[in-house]
């Protein structure tokens, strides 16, 4: 009988209940039993509703206080010295490697944060050292586990796999080999652990396997498995694999005693043609990932389950979603706000239960009616068309992706016409978001202050923030951004084309969660968004204001995207769009404009051979169509971080950006020696201090990342700034932390 599967739920809470229980533990407002059991409730809750969807495979353990890869970095005692010898509790020492600790028992700064494969969700980086001893203790997963059972619920335990564990962990003064023999025995005691406690099925997520694999790693796999998997005794083993295909692998994989096997055929272009060339093993369990769990619209039955009944062979399917369900919001339940004809086109988290148990159901019992129901909301689909877009996208030519003069003369106008400093100093564009702006937000939108209160509010704090960049010394100042909820959600409020739910909350990163708009349509850009407000903190100086924009394909990377016209030609729209905001700062006297691509690289396809074909050759024009068109003088920034940019490098350099600041602190700046070696022309600005962190950095601690940083580039070509926007931070922090930035750059100078 065909049964049906998930690989992770949401973890947030119905109303982001762990966030904000996390963050009351960080400003000791609740004790560690308070926030256990915040964590308790929401794990129920996600059992229950998964049971209540007859699913038959229910995960434990994906449940995290911050991120998976961190979690089991600590089941395995993978813990840096730097953190060991604060002596703080166990989940102290936890949130210590997650945010970085200042306080009474010393200074840490924080393990290295990047992005999850092809996802707007972080993970931390387990850093292994020379003096790392690899213990487990596997006490959270079973008791995970054992509370599930205790409240009637089975569940198979989920696991990040040693061979992604491995391929995403750092070694510092050590290599990767010197750990496998312990990384085999550890999670050999694991399975051991789990035949003790009677837990029928274990899910190794190994993700890392749908990327280009060579021998070396696929001999690492090999010898992973073959000696982990003699220990499963009575347990059952499930690899899942999510995020495209395991070309490179599915042979080895197949091989080895794996109860069951999971497969995305969502992202996997040759996932199916995989099982029609090498067969699928009678005596395995395919765990067909046939839901998306990334994206939000639903599912189109039909299709599904022509994929089903193409499989060759199989006679055990479990029906599965594509990925973790964690990248969409947990239900549509309470959204009152869209219409009923927008909403039916969407199933979140537990919509996605629902699509599970009706595929299973129409796929055992061939109920057509089901089919029938789900193709009319495909056939009554009406998304926003917008002729005059597709217009004006479809007559663009080469030349209108191009600016001139050549950025080499342009550095020399600009120069003239700037008069910057050496060193010049800026923020990335946000200012902390108070709980009084956050306050004074919702009373106008609730109308309990009119237009003209809430506009006046937003001025008065623009104009404080612009008179303290004066005082401490900035160069480049910005606006604050008091005004914006989100860097996407508020350009997607104002531009046609988008809808918006209440309460889609989805993790990013720990305690950070965004609200990702919908793309419903063409979109366009019909009145100004950001230039009455920029020409306002302009006036309020003599220096610079930055415009702060956000880049088309952060848009559309950070958004839902549409399924009926490809991602190019949404993000070509987007461009348009926001082209002619840039033409409207730049006539209203904004000299310097910033278009923030923080998610540029995001999807990026896993495979390099994908990589120009289907993604950097229309994305980086498509950045370019933005600024194409302004003066010479008017000088473009961008801005991108937490992902891998030293492989793309080039095609960063030729977004022609005029000045380009990358998040480099948690990477220990090893950009830098990529930019150098590729003779990077772009002006540069590496960020100086991790802003993710509560920590303050000192003045000195900057000057030896600007020193690192000049060894490398020359002093023409430097920005000082923090590696991201300070809107996570606390006034002090932020203000702090500024301080010493520019303390630290006076410094440099003056020697």
């Amino acid at each position: 009988m065909c049964r049906t599967s998930i690989i992770g739920f949401p973890r947030i809470g119905k109303k982001r209940e762990l966030k904000f229980a996390t963050e009351k533990y960080f400003k000791q407002e609740i004790s560690t039993k308070e926030l256990q059991e915040v964590a308790r409730k929401i794990r129920l809750e996600n059992w229950e509703i998964q049971k209540k969807n007859n699913i038959s495979f229910i995960p434990s353990n994906d449940f995290s206080f911050y991120d998976s890869m961190l979690d089991m970095a600590q089941t395995l005692n993978i813990i840096p010295k730097r953190y060991q010898v604060l002596e703080l509790s166990k989940l102290d020492t936890y949130f210590a490697m997650a945010r970085g600790y200042q306080g009474t028992n010393g200074d840490a700064k924080a393990l290295r944060m990047k992005k999850w494969f092809n996802t707007n969700y972080h993970y931390l980086v387990p850093e292994f050292e020379p003096s790392t001893k690899v213990i487990l203790n596997a006490k959270s997963i079973l008791a995970k586990y054992n509370e599930a059972k205790d409240a009637g619920i089975k569940t198979k335990s989920v696991i990040i796999g040693p061979y992604t564990f491995l391929q995403l962990s750092e070694f510092k003064k050590c290599t990767l080999d010197e750990f496998v023999n312990p990384i085999i025995e550890a999670y050999s005691q694991l399975l051991e652990h789990f035949n003790q406690c009677n837990v029928n099925w274990v899910q190794f997520d190994e993700p890392f396997l749908i990327h280009d694999t060579d021998e070396a790693q696929l001999a690492l796999f090999n010898k992973l498995y073959k000696k982990i998997l003699l220990h499963k005794g009575s347990t059952n083993v499930l690899l899942q694999t999510y995020f495209g295909d395991v070309r490179d692998s599915y042979q080895h994989i197949i091989n080895h005693h794996f109860d069951g096997i999971g497969l995305d055929f969502v992202e996997g272009k040759e996932t199916l043609n995989l099982l029609k060339t090498y067969d699928f093993p009678k005596e395995k369990l395919l765990f067909a990932g046939v839901v998306n769990g990334k994206n939000i619209w639903r599912n189109r039955y039909q299709q599904t389950l022509e994929t089903l009944h193409a499989l060759p062979n199989v006679s055990d399917i479990i029906i599965s979603t594509s990925c973790s369900l964690q990248h969409v919001p947990l239900t549509i339940k309470n959204e009152t706000q869209l219409e009923n004809e927008v909403l039916q086109q969407f199933a979140f988290a537990q919509e996605k239960l629902e699509e599970l148990e009706e595929l299973r159901i129409a796929y055992s019992d061939n109920n057509y009616s089901l089919v029938e129901e789900n193709e009319r909301c495909f056939q009554n689909r009406k998304l926003k068309a917008n002729l005059s877009v597709q217009k004006e996208a479809e007559q663009l030519t080469e030349a209108d992706f191009i600016r001139h003069p050549k950025a080499s003369i342009r550095r020399t106008i600009q120069k003239d016409a700037l008069k910057l400093p050496i060193l010049p100093t800026t923020t990335i564009g946000s200012f902390p978001q108070t709980s009084d702006v956050r306050k004074t937000r919702q009373h106008y939108l609730r109308g309990e202050i009119n237009e003209v209160e809430y506009q006046a509010y937003i001025h008065q704090n623009t104009a404080e923030i612009i008179q303290w960049q004066e005082k401490i010394g900035l160069d480049v100042l910005v606006h604050g951004e008091f005004e914006r909820n989100d860097m996407v959600e508020f350009f997607g409020q104002t531009l046609d084309g988008f809808v918006f739910s209440q309460y889609g909350w989805v993790q990013s990163y720990g305690t950070r969660c965004v609200k990702p708009p919908i793309i419903f349509g063409d979109v366009e850009r019909k009145n100004p968004i950001t230039v009455e407000l920029a020409k306002f903190a302009q006036s309020q100086t003599t220096k610079f204001v930055k415009g702060m924009l956000t880049g088309p394909v952060t848009i559309l990377n950070w958004s839902f995207p549409r399924e009926d016209i490809s991602i190019k030609d949404s993000t070509i729209q987007l461009a348009l769009a926001i082209q002619k905001e840039v033409l409207d700062l730049e006539k209203a006297g904004i000299h310097i404009i910033q278009i923030d691509e923080a998610a540029l690289r995001e999807k990026l396809p896993l495979r390099k051979e994908d990589w120009y074909s289907e993604y950097l050759d229309w994305v980086i024009p498509a950045f370019r169509l933005v600024h194409s068109k302004v003066q010479a003088k008017t000088q473009i920034h961008t801005h991108m971080c937490y992902s891998e940019f030293s492989d793309i490098i080039q095609s960063i350099d030729d977004m022609d950006a005029d000045v380009i600041s990358f998040e480099a602190s948690r990477s220990d700046l090893s950009i830098l020696d990529v930019l150098k070696e590729n003779n990077f022309q772009t002006q540069v600005g590496p960020g100086v201090y991790d802003i993710h962190s509560p920590r303050v950095p000192s003045s000195e601690e900057i000057e030896e990342v600007i020193k690192s940083i000049l060894q490398h580039l020359p002093i023409q070509q430097v920005w000082i700034n923090p590696d991201c926007g300070l809107k996570t931070r606390s006034i002090p922090e932020a203000k702090d932390s500024l301080f010493n930035m520019i303390k630290a750059r006076d410094n440099i100078i003056k020697r």
